[in-house]
């Protein structure tokens, strides 16, 4: 039998393919992709739900004198430097929360416990202005400890916070200083409190605004509206301005002092920077050639204040090889309750307590001045 050279041969049996492949393979894959999918979404979704919690985590401690800065003819070297302390704050979500409870060490609390009534827009900011607060009582408290003059003007009202729907929010911001009402002065957050008294929702008002506390004074009218907001924890209260001050001081200086601490935000480093910059403007070792941390408020009468992640703190000290530990009074047990090994842990309420403990322990401390040895030079202004 003749075939047409034009036409393939029929196949045979060993030619033949069978592309078919079974229906269960199909359905294994599409059910893989499926759980990847949803996977992938839940994770996806559950990293953009915040909780209503931060994570505090141990942070690091380092030389507070890399951060400070004195004129040539007063600095001494310093071989051991004290150790400023921090923690690290993350706000939680429904992802990250699982990673944290695997990991030790570490404190959750509330948002209302960290930010105390304030939007977490502006928590950055008032980190920077309490921060800036602490470097200023810290440079004032040292110099007075080590017999200089350093006298304190008041400056007018500094915002600490602002709050969303009020007047105020879009004109004015954290940092800002208020110094008048209408023309009239208001030097302190209680003149400022007083002076807002004479006044009702409705009316306008023009405060006197110096943006960031540093740029020229100008004119911000503002019209006053009763506003009702969360303060803090639930609180609500009827407002109709819509801020939070303190008082603005500045100071003179007999001597440039700078103190820049970078990435690190609060007050709670005034106590390390005091004794870092008294140690710098003295001979001797202040720490006595110990590894020295401390950790607390400072304010310009020289009083230590409370602070708050102080067992994450003790963590980090005892990471970086410190035997020595300062803390406020309020965070005793809580230091201890997380200490290990061999760090020894004091509570200090002043500035002179904890000069005491650290002169027990081999420091070196200037003598306190006397009346008639009190320093006085041609003075610095600053803030």
């Amino acid at each position: 039998m003749m075939t047409d050279a034009t036409s393939p041969p029929p196949p045979t049996p060993e030619d033949e393919v069978d592309d078919r492949r079974p229906v269960s393979s199909f359905r294994r894959r599409w059910w893989a992709w499926g759980i990847f999918i949803v996977v992938a979404a839940a994770i996806a979704v559950s990293s953009r739900v915040d909780l209503n919690e931060y994570a505090v985590t141990p942070g690091t401690a380092q030389s507070v004198n890399q951060f400070i800065t004195v004129p040539p003819s007063k600095a001494h070297p310093v071989d051991h430097p004290v150790l400023l302390v921090d923690v690290e704050i993350g706000r939680v979500s429904a992802l990250s929360y699982l990673w944290y409870k695997l990991q030790g060490n570490v404190a959750f609390d509330s948002v209302g416990s960290i930010t105390g009534g304030t939007p977490p827009s502006q928590l950055d900011a008032q980190g920077a202005l309490q921060m800036s607060q602490a470097e200023t009582a810290a440079k004032t408290s040292a110099l007075r400890r080590l017999g200089y003059t350093v006298p304190a003007h008041p400056a007018g009202a500094v915002v600490a916070g602002t709050y969303p729907g009020t007047p105020a929010y879009p004109l004015v911001n954290v940092g800002d200083v208020i110094s008048a009402v209408d023309g009239v002065p208001t030097l302190s957050a209680d003149a400022l409190t007083t002076q807002l008294r004479t006044y009702h929702s409705g009316q306008t008002i023009t405060l006197t605004v110096s943006a960031g506390g540093t740029a020229p004074p100008k004119p911000v009218p503002v019209t006053l509206a009763d506003t009702r907001v969360d303060v803090g924890g639930g609180t609500y209260q009827t407002l109709d301005l819509g801020i939070q001050v303190e008082d603005q001081v500045d100071y003179t200086y007999p001597f440039p002092v700078s103190i820049d601490v970078t990435n690190i935000g609060g007050p709670s480093a005034g106590l390390a920077m005091t004794l870092g910059v008294m140690d710098a403007l003295t001979d001797g070792s202040i720490t006595g050639g110990r590894t020295v941390a401390a950790t607390g408020t400072m304010d310009d009468q020289g009083d230590v204040g409370d602070v708050g992640g102080v067992p994450q703190k003790t963590i980090a000290v005892e990471h970086a090889g410190a035997t020595l530990f300062l803390v406020p009074p309020q965070e005793y047990r809580a230091a201890r309750s997380a200490q290990h090994g061999n760090l020894q842990i004091y509570a200090v309420s002043t500035l002179d307590q904890a000069l005491a403990v650290i002169a027990a322990h081999g420091g070196h401390v200037p003598p306190l001045p006397s009346p008639t040895t009190t320093t006085t030079t041609s003075g610095v202004a600053g803030g």
